[in-house]
């Protein structure tokens, strides 16, 4: 698995758990979680800078891209 796709999959079990704390009666926790995954976002798509990607590069490879 790549670095890209294993993001998008951790990012979707994380807003998974948020859901799950929303519905157990967490909310305060559950709101907080998905807050979190909401700036982490943020800051990825204005600066390009993703220290999750970072992370995970030193265990997983990049995804290959078409050169089209």
């Amino acid at each position: 698995m790549c670095v890209e796709r294993l993001e998008k999959l951790l990012l979707a079990i994380v807003m998974g758990m948020a859901m799950m704390l929303v519905v157990t009666g967490s909310i305060k926790a559950g709101f907080l979680l998905q807050f979190g995954v909401m700036v982490i976002l943020i800051i990825s798509s204005l600066t390009g800078f993703c220290y999750i990607t970072e992370i995970l590069k030193s265990a997983f490879p990049l995804c290959k891209k078409d050169k089209n």
